[in-house]
Formats: C-alpha cells, sequence, structure tokens
C-alpha cells in the first residue's frame, strides 16, 4: 500500500517534476482526488457524481447550468420554444470542434454539425447501448437535424423543465466515426468537444485531461478558456487520507464534509478552524438534496396511519440543534418544506419548527383516542445516519414515543423502502434536474414505488391535480406558486419528516480562485485559475 501511494502521488507531480526547464508549473495542474472512483467517462453512462465531474470536463450539450441554475447557451448559441411549449428549435455555433483524433480524416479534428446531436440522442436511446439515461427523453416525441447548424425537439406534452434536463452530461454530443471504433471501449478513450482533452486514465491510480487547445469558449475579456494547462485526479479510498493529502497541499480542492476530519477543519459553528485561516478557503452554499425520514402510508401499524404521531414527531425534536453538533453547522435545518432551499417553491413557513409541548399533546391525543398507552415506532437506517436517528430517538423519548433504532446495509434498506417493507425509514433525495417538480413527483400517486419514487406511498387527488397542472403552467412564478402549494399540501398530512436541506461545502487552498459553487455540486474547472 504504502508503494501504491508513493507511486500515485509520484504521478500526481508529474508536472512540476517533469519538466527539464527550472520553470514551476505547479499553477497550470489542478489536482483533486476521487475517493468513490470513477466507473465511465462515457457520458451516456453519467450517472454518479464522480463520473460527471470528470465527464463535465471533456463534454459539451445543446446548453448548460450556471451557478445560478439558470440555463444558458453552449453548443446551441440560442434556441426558440414555440407557443405550445412543445417544440424547441436550436441553432448551433459553427465553431465548435471535437477533439482531435487521428480516426478524423481531415486535420484530425473536424466541426460539431446537428447530426452528431441526433446520433448522440438516439444511441441514448438505444437499448444495447443501456444507457442510464434513457428516462431524460420519455416526454420527447422525437428529435431531428434540420441541417448542420438547426436542431429541433418535440415534445409529447409541455414540459417546462425540459431545457434543464437538456443541461444534463447524458445529453453530451459524441463523434459518430470515434464511438463506434472503439464500442464499449469509448469509456475508456473519449472524445468531446470540452475545455479539456482526454490524456491518461490509470484505473484506480490516475487520470490526466490536458487543455484543449481548440476549446471554443472565452472569458470576457476575449481569452480563451480554460486558463488550466492539465487536471490530475487521484483515487486515495479512504477520506482521511485525502483530507490529510490536502492539508498538506498536494491537493487543490477537497469536497464535502466526511466525520473522519469534520472536527479538524472546522469549529461548531461551520467555520474554519484558526490554523487552516491562512491556506484554505471554505465555500458553502445551498445544495439540491433534501434528507428526511419518510412513513408507508400503507402500512398496517396504527401509529405510522396516525396522522397525529407523525405530526408530532416533527415538532418533537430540534434540527438546528441536530445540525450544529452532528454536522459542525453544515445543513440547513428543514423547517420549511420538502423543496431544498435554492429552488422556486421553496417557502420557510410550510414545515414544522420545534415545539415540544405541542408534540406532547399530540401524543397524549393519540393515546386517548387510540387506547394504545404505549406507542411504538421503528425508524430504520443505514450506519452512515446512525447518529441522527439516535438523535432523533432520544429526543422523542422525552415526549412520550417509544422509538426503536433498526441499522440495515444500504443495498437492503433500497429494497426495502422500493417494496413497502420499512414503516418508517431514512431517505435523500438529490435533484436529477433543478425544479422542484423533481422534488413533488415523490408525492404523486401514480408514482408508487416499485414504478416510480413516490416511497410513501402518499396519495391526495388535490395534490395530483396540482401536479399535473404544473407541466402546463409556463409562467415560472405561477409554476412555483404551484410548488408551494403542493408542499404545503404534504406538510399538512405529514407522510415525510424533513430533517435538513444540505449544503455544497467546498475547501480550496488560497492560491486557487474562479472554482465557483452552485446548488447542483457540478465541478466546473474551464474559468479556475492558480497562484505560483
Amino acid at each position: 500500500m504504502k508503494h501504491l501511494l508513493y507511486f500515485s502521488f509520484s504521478l500526481l507531480l508529474f508536472w512540476s517534476c517533469n519538466s527539464t526547464k527550472n520553470d514551476n508549473k505547479d499553477h497550470l495542474v489542478f489536482r483533486y482526488n476521487e475517493h468513490k472512483n470513477i466507473g465511465s467517462l462515457d457520458p451516456a453512462f453519467a450517472k454518479d457524481n464522480a463520473d460527471i465531474w470528470a465527464i463535465n470536463q471533456l463534454f459539451n450539450g445543446l446548453v448548460e447550468m450556471n451557478d445560478s441554475l439558470k440555463v444558458i447557451p453552449s453548443i446551441a448559441k440560442k434556441w426558440t420554444v414555440s407557443p405550445d411549449g412543445l417544440t424547441y428549435r436550436f441553432i448551433l455555433r459553427n465553431d465548435v470542434y471535437f477533439h482531435k483524433h487521428k480516426l478524423f480524416k481531415k486535420d484530425s479534428t473536424r466541426t460539431v454539425k446537428a447530426q452528431d446531436f441526433e446520433y448522440s440522442f438516439n444511441r441514448i436511446l438505444d437499448p444495447k447501448v443501456a444507457s442510464s439515461g434513457r428516462w431524460v427523453f420519455n416526454k420527447v416525441e422525437h428529435f431531428k437535424a434540420e441541417n448542420d447548424s438547426i436542431f429541433t425537439i418535440k415534445l409529447k406534452q409541455p414540459f417546462p423543465a425540459f431545457l434543464g434536463l437538456l443541461t444534463m452530461k447524458y445529453c453530451s454530443v459524441v463523434p459518430k466515426e470515434i464511438v463506434e471504433h472503439y464500442g464499449t471501449n469509448f469509456r475508456s478513450n473519449p472524445i468531446g468537444t470540452g475545455p479539456f482533452k482526454f490524456k491518461r486514465w490509470e484505473e484506480n491510480i490516475k487520470l490526466v485531461f490536458r487543455k484543449n487547445n481548440n476549446y471554443f469558449e472565452t472569458d470576457a475579456k476575449g481569452n480563451q478558456l480554460p486558463y488550466l494547462e492539465a487536471i490530475a485526479v487521484t483515487f486515495l479510498p479512504d477520506k482521511q487520507s485525502e483530507f490529510m493529502q490536502f492539508a498538506q497541499g498536494n491537493l487543490d480542492f477537497l469536497n464535502s464534509l466526511d466525520a473522519s476530519y469534520q472536527d479538524e477543519i472546522l469549529t461548531t459553528k461551520g467555520e474554519l478552524r484558526e490554523k487552516y485561516t491562512k491556506t484554505v478557503n471554505i465555500i458553502k452554499g445551498p445544495y439540491l438534496n433534501t434528507e428526511y425520514l419518510a412513513f408507508f402510508m400503507d402500512s398496517e401499524k396504527d401509529e405510522i396511519n396516525s396522522k397525529k404521531l407523525r405530526l408530532a414527531i416533527n415538532y418533537g425534536f430540534d434540527r438546528k440543534k441536530m445540525i450544529t453538533y452532528l454536522r459542525n453547522g453544515i445543513g440547513i435545518p428543514a423547517n420549511g418544506g420538502f423543496i431544498p432551499k435554492g429552488l422556486p417553491g421553496y417557502n420557510k413557513n410550510t414545515g414544522f419548527e420545534y415545539n415540544p409541548e405541542k408534540a406532547k399533546q399530540l401524543i397524549e391525543d393519540y393515546k386517548t383516542q387510540s387506547g394504545n398507552l404505549n406507542p411504538e415506532i421503528t425508524i430504520t437506517t443505514t450506519s452512515n445516519y446512525l447518529n441522527f436517528c439516535e438523535y432523533i430517538q432520544r429526543e422523542l423519548t422525552k415526549i412520550g414515543l417509544i422509538v426503536n433504532v433498526d441499522v440495515i446495509p444500504a443495498s437492503t434498506l433500497k429494497e426495502g423502502k422500493a417494496n413497502g417493507k420499512l414503516d418508517l425509514f431514512r431517505a435523500s433525495w438529490v435533484a436529477d434536474y433543478p425544479d422542484a417538480q423533481n422534488y413533488l413527483s415523490l408525492f404523486y400517486s401514480k408514482n408508487f414505488a416499485p414504478n416510480g419514487p413516490n416511497y410513501t406511498h402518499f396519495k391526495d387527488e388535490t395534490f395530483d391535480t396540482w401536479y399535473t397542472q404544473s407541466f402546463l403552467e409556463s409562467n415560472v412564478d405561477e409554476r412555483a406558486k404551484l410548488y408551494s402549494k403542493m408542499d404545503s399540501l404534504v406538510l399538512k398530512e405529514a407522510p415525510i419528516i424533513p430533517l435538513y436541506y444540505d449544503e455544497v461545502v467546498r475547501f480550496t487552498q488560497k492560491k486557487v480562485s474562479g472554482i465557483g459553487n452552485n446548488p447542483i455540486n457540478l465541478l466546473q474547472l474551464k474559468r479556475v485559475k492558480k497562484e505560483l
């Protein structure tokens, strides 16, 4: 293991140590670690965050999402949407080139054409490819390259969030001749249009990208992007080791917060400890992820069926204290609804404030009405969230509820919640695309698990009517009002217990700038600079 780590970080220092000149090129190389490893560099399989981050450096789509969750042009320089909301017409740039490859006949590259998007999208839909992104096109009737520069998409029904879906890396453009040459090995021989191009991948050890000198984007002053010369990714699986490499300056970037080092780097208020303030920057912001507990509404257990008990649990513990002591202040207490802070439709007044007296009264009312003097529930969770569930267990015991905590493997929990085997379970929902409809789909009655994401089996006719109506509402403000109404309706019935809205937490070395932050936690490196 010692030799493997030495080899890994010898490679990591390739650019700064391999020069025959005396110049220091460390400021041209951005280094980060991916402890979860990377499964594929093919955008057709851009499902996991680790893969998405790498793929985002190599590929572009028609559009992209900026840090404010606004859809902006990428390869498509502009677009129009028909009055009925069904037809999207994209006009492509004529200066976007694929990364150089010997299979391209002229100049080892060629421009991107609308036909390339037609091929790329058909590839995602091809059952033989088995892309995890096929669902993105569920509402698409057809798409077509009208000519080299015009690409149209026709929807089956209006879907205002569709442009957001097109920003997903599944929708990246790929070159037919390269993909068909490599077949399944395109995963490790990617050719795209992005700011960086593929150089080398030694799986489980090192991944290297180089600057794409033909990249089409420039900054506000007309300087070509990217600024960096290279990206170097290592694959240390241990997060404590990852942190140590960052603390020693061997990594430029550290994403998220892990229990193994959170007390070392942060105070209980979520601020950098003094020893790191001169060398490290911390970047925080909302993350489109809601952590929660969920009730199975078709349960045969009386306690689960009781609205009074479900409400009592929501009022019965202090979310702010939970975040302060269990997450060093990282995270936003979920005193609003299910829609997280940062999305239109979020309403901070929708949810539950800590009110132990109200919780006690609701439990007493339940006991009186049901005759059950010893109400008891079991929270099912994984080991990663045991501390949260034990905290809730202690707090609810104080208000007269017997609470058990059952710890099971993640795979068992996933299967149990999909098939209605768990009465109360921990869950989280990270947005597939940045629209509140993505969250509210968990309560639409036609989405019952296992055929959809409605794990609670919540059902309400008014909610279903509003949910269907939201697809037809093109006005952003009016759609946000609908989302907020749906969220409030869900919370009144309390099929869930919102815990907290996650936050993106990024640590960088002081010499790094331009890395930014966004609620979908996408790593964008084309505007990153490093000082000497």
